[in-house]
């Protein structure tokens, strides 16, 4: 039986660490009812340059599309969009709440995100914020 020495648990451990980087993230698959909301907010706008940081003013009307993307309506044409990074567990459902600790008077990229659960007031998901991406255009259709 072969001994593995600590420079090859390194190597090994290197190797792990540099395929999971490697790896392509799959495609978000959405329910129906999340194709149609974002389709509700986002169709008939024009995207826009992404950006890393949205003023606090701009993130009070906050709408849940899924876990993974939640959108920021900013007046009647334009609606900021944020993928989360890698998802962000039990957003959207009944009885939580997403919950962002900021520095300053920015929201920004990278920051982490944590779900509460709002009637027991535990942690029950968390994520990280992408870029914001702004959709222009007519306003939305009720």
């Amino acid at each position: 039986m072969q001994r593995l020495t600590l420079a090859s648990l390194t190597i090994l451990a290197s190797a792990g660490a540099l395929a999971a980087c490697a790896t392509t993230m799959q495609p978000v698959e959405r329910s129906p009812k999340a194709m149609a909301d974002l389709a509700r907010y986002l169709d008939g706008r024009t995207p826009g340059k992404p950006v890393s940081c949205l003023p606090t003013y701009r993130r009070n009307d906050m709408v849940v599309i899924d876990e993974n993307t939640i959108l920021f309506r900013d007046g009647a044409n334009r609606v900021w969009r944020n993928d989360l990074r890698g998802g962000c567990n039990s957003l959207g459902r009944p009885g939580t709440a997403l919950l962002t600790r900021q520095f300053g008077s920015n929201l920004c990229s990278g920051e982490i995100a944590q779900v509460i659960d709002t009637s027991q007031g535990f942690t029950v998901g968390s994520c990280s914020l992408g870029d914001f991406v702004p959709y222009t255009g007519p306003g939305v259709r009720r």
